[in-house]
């Protein structure tokens, strides 16, 4: 069951075309679909994870003024400004009109989580200030979209899923920790008092299977969680005596103490195989939406989204690294490390029409607002703008005004095959 008085706004307006004219780019490219999919913007560490970082740090972090996990007021700023800028560019471009669109034009759909149903409201609010659009969710802490890895349909076989993972490890996970003790050491640097009995970075690493049949390693996700808290206290502007217990004061030092962040995406989540059967319901949503009004789209398919020129889905980094992973896609930006998904950094799917040929194009692209730029909560205008890197997914992509543009129908092929059709469920926005 969704909520709101915008559900049944969008579900009245679903089949009206968009009432606006649609702005050409100087090289003769039209933007008539974008699909959008968030991370939530910045908060205190889970509840979970502070229990683990103090039992292993012996040491008291931080104090946040929200409960932990939930969106802080900072990070919400943040992704109004986000929104408000990512609403100038699609005006620009036409896609969307000036002032309040119907809700034929827009969906907006969040993880059931209080993050990500806040930064949802956060970037609809930055969007379209004062036309009181609310964001849809379903009810319960488990949406088939955002948490398939959670869910009995998409279960993993647990042997190729360590097959995936062993193979990422280098093939042992041994070996594995030895490469990255360095980066453990340093860690112990940073969080652990002199002298003090601190139990981090003392024990072996271990693969684990949970209930649901998810792997983690235990004694890498202490050092993971670490740096992705360190990198959230920057972000949330606090000062910076306190940020990494006051051992990074820039960016770039944040991001070195995040090695064992990433290492984890790496063993655990950037896996092909785990990847598809978490994000195949969620991908082949996406894919729905883009065939939508070419003559791609399958007629009558079951679970086929509304047609609408804006689709904002607001979710969770893991559910990015999934998307990543599929398309084989990869990026650097700034001062982040490699692949890093900051806190309402955006994957980006935009189709464009030729408007001299009427092919359409796709420009797939991961846009990220930069580690001061989230926490000076910088104005996104003029020369400061969010840093961004482009996807050839296809052959014969071309280089253009908008970006890089692929051939929608090759494009299309990237997206949909690593689809994992037994990893689907029915699903409706409904």
């Amino acid at each position: 069951m969704k909520t709101s008085l915008y559900a049944s706004l969008l579900l009245a307006g679903m089949l009206s075309p968009p009432a606006f004219a649609q702005t050409p780019s100087s090289d003769g490219y039209v933007l008539d679909k974008v699909v959008q999919v968030s991370r939530h913007g910045v908060r205190p560490p889970t509840e979970s994870n502070e229990k683990l970082l103090t039992s292993v740090t012996q040491r008291q972090w931080p104090t946040w003024l929200v409960p932990l996990g939930n969106l802080t007021g900072h990070g919400y700023t943040g992704a109004v400004e986000m929104g408000r800028y990512r609403g100038q560019v699609l005006r620009t471009a036409g896609l969307i009109p000036k002032g309040c669109p119907d809700a034929s034009q827009l969906l907006v759909h969040a993880s059931p989580l209080q993050r990500t149903k806040a930064t949802a409201q956060a970037l609809l609010d930055g969007m379209f200030p004062g036309c009181g659009f609310q964001p849809t969710y379903v009810a319960g802490k488990q949406d088939a979209l955002f948490q398939a890895n959670e869910m009995p349909f998409a279960a993993l076989d647990p042997d190729k899923a360590k097959a995936g993972i062993f193979k990422a490890l280098g093939g042992s996970i041994e070996a594995a920790q030895a490469r990255y003790k360095p980066y453990e050491e340093k860690l112990r640097e940073v969080a652990c008092l002199p002298g003090a009995d601190c139990p981090y970075g003392k024990q072996p690493w271990v693969l684990e299977e949970n209930a649901k049949g998810r792997f983690s390693i235990k004694g890498l996700s202490a050092g993971a969680n670490m740096g992705e808290v360190f990198r959230l206290e920057y972000s949330q502007g606090l000062p910076l005596d306190k940020v990494a217990f006051g051992n990074a004061r820039t960016p770039a030092e944040v991001s070195s103490l995040m090695v064992l962040t990433k290492a984890k995406y790496d063993f655990l989540n950037d896996i092909p195989y785990i990847a598809s059967r978490g994000a195949s319901e969620l991908m082949n949503q996406i894919s729905l939406e883009l065939k939508q009004g070419t003559s791609f789209a399958k007629k009558d398919a079951p679970g086929t989204p509304p047609d609408v020129p804006l689709m904002l889905l607001v979710a969770h980094d893991t559910n990015i690294s999934y998307l990543r992973t599929m398309l084989g896609f990869g990026w650097k930006l700034g001062d982040y490390l490699e692949n890093n998904i900051p806190p309402v950094g955006t994957l980006q799917f935009e189709r464009y029409r030729e408007v001299k040929t009427g092919e359409y194009f796709l420009r797939i692209a991961f846009e990220a607002q930069s580690m001061d730029q989230i926490r000076n909560l910088t104005r996104l205008d003029g020369a400061e703008k969010p840093l961004k890197g482009d996807f050839a997914s296809a052959k014969d992509c071309r280089k253009t005004s908008v970006g890089l543009l692929c051939p929608l129908k090759e494009a299309l092929l990237k997206v949909d095959q690593n689809i994992d059709p037994t990893a689907l469920t029915p699903y409706s926005f409904q």
